[in-house]
């Protein structure tokens, strides 16, 4: 609008690929791994931002993750790109051996579209390689396409090998005429006729929210080794694809080299069908508001003995007249973020791993903190504050640490909620290790989201960090 400003704001979207990477193992290649870093705004600090896929036996790999950014134009937004060689399923960089890095900012991404800079390890003073990233501003379609494909009769050019274990690659056109891989299904195991899982991805992602963008779809005979053997390539649409569904039309794989040393004669290398295809609309957390779903939250505070005596100033649960401990910090600081989104400002606030008055030999898990056994709601944060304070002088802090009954508790008033109008959050704030894991985990099927404010103990159990 004339008058007003604008932030000069765009969602972007990047894409990584490397060449050339050093190759660490002995009896394979590398099996390589991106980590993209950034850092926050007015910090010096790196702070991780995502994760590509591992990518098996390959110096030469083009990851299917990508990496949403907002690009700002006015800050200068630093990135870094870490290799790692995965060699277990240990979620810690630490376990995985270091290929090298490069920085560069998202302006010169996105002021080049395709940048491309050599990998640096200074431990290793030799070639690294290179890493190429490309940016694409995404449009702002909420559109996401459902498909499944199944193939026939796909060619088997092996000698020794009697089966082959075929997978899907799925690129994009891009203006200059190149083209992005966007998706990488799994290979099935010795089928001629495979059918592939069932797979969503958002429409900007798949082809820009185009329903005309040339698609280019690569089947590949998958190799342990990772040289991989191509069977043949088909291009479509989405529009063709959503047009497809039980259609008897074939799309057709075709091996341009085959094509050439068979001439006249060649028909194909295998055919692809869709087995299954729709469009469906990706709603938003703002979307679902405006729509007049309500959030209701619950806050779950941890009473056992672990995390020290209340009249100890290395209590978390020490109570000071002039700094407020690690659990009023918590509550006042999440707490009002959610109060923003709760419907009617009333907190239920459980409490868990304390003995309860009058005789303090019974463990309760499940127990209201402002006392009212008939009643858990606290209005506000304030009042949820009150309710702590005066909890902490009723009760004595003992254990174990144990989630399910207040999960569980929770759980069921989501679960009665047939009209889907609400939606539930559960913050749990803790410091002790779960002593009951398996049966936490049990719970599913509800519209809960859990948030956990926790020590890194609990961090380390909760992912199995070693």
């Amino acid at each position: 609008m004339a008058g007003s400003a604008a932030s000069p704001t765009s969602l972007v979207e990047l894409t990584i690929s490397c060449r050339n990477l050093r190759d660490t193992d002995v009896f394979s290649k590398s099996d390589p791994l991106c980590v993209v870093f950034y850092q926050p705004f007015g910090s010096k600090e790196w702070t991780e931002l995502k994760r590509t896929e591992c990518i098996d036996n390959t110096l030469n790999p083009d990851f299917a993750t990508k990496i949403p950014l907002t690009y700002h134009f006015e800050e200068q937004q630093n990135l870094k790109f870490k290799l790692f060689d995965v060699d277990s399923n240990s979620p810690s960089l630490d376990n995985h051996d270091y290929l090298g890095e490069c920085e560069c900012t998202l302006a010169q991404i996105v002021s080049s579209r395709t940048l491309q800079k050599s990998l640096l390890d200074r431990s290793h003073p030799g070639d690294s390689g290179y890493i190429i990233i490309t940016a694409e501003e995404l449009s702002s379609c909420k559109e996401e396409i459902v498909v499944q494909f199944l193939g026939r009769n796909l060619e088997n050019r092996g000698w020794f090998c009697s089966t082959i274990n075929p997978f899907l690659e799925f690129y994009k056109a891009n203006e200059d005429g190149t083209f992005t891989l966007v998706h990488r299904t799994e290979h099935v195991r010795g089928a001629e006729d495979p059918v592939w899982k069932e797979f969503s991805i958002p429409l900007r992602s798949f082809c820009s929210g185009d329903y005309d963008r040339n698609i280019k779809v690569v089947c590949n005979n998958f190799k342990v080794n990772g040289s991989h053997k191509h069977i043949g390539t088909f291009y479509t649409t989405v529009k063709k694809i959503i047009e497809g569904p039980g259609g008897e039309t074939p799309l057709w794989l075709i091996n341009e080299q085959r094509k050439m040393q068979k001439g006249s004669s060649y028909k194909n290398s295998g055919e692809v069908f869709v087995n299954k295809a729709h469009i469906r609309q990706v709603f938003s957390f703002l979307d679902y508001l405006k729509g007049g779903m309500e959030i209701n939250a619950f806050i779950a505070i941890d009473f056992t003995a672990s995390n020290g005596d209340p009249k100890s100033p290395q209590s978390l649960h020490f109570l000071h007249s002039q700094t407020p401990n690690q659990y009023v910090r918590a509550i006042t600081s999440v707490g009002e973020i959610i109060e923003d989104y709760d419907t009617d400002k009333f907190f239920p606030v459980l409490g868990f791993g304390a003995r309860m008055p009058p005789d303090y030999t019974q463990v309760s898990h499940e127990f209201f903190v402002n006392g009212d056994p008939s009643n858990p709601f606290c209005h506000r944060v304030q009042g949820v504050l009150e309710a702590y304070y005066n909890c902490l002088n009723r009760v004595q802090l003992y254990g174990p640490t144990n989630f399910a009954p207040i999960v569980n508790h929770v759980a069921r008033f989501a679960a009665s909620n047939k009209d889907g109008d609400k939606y539930f959050i559960l913050l749990i704030l803790t410091d002790g290790i779960i002593t009951d894991m398996p049966q936490t985990k049990e719970v599913s099927g509800c519209l809960l989201s859990i948030v956990l404010l926790v020590s890194q103990e609990v961090i380390n159990q909760l992912f199995q960090v070693p």
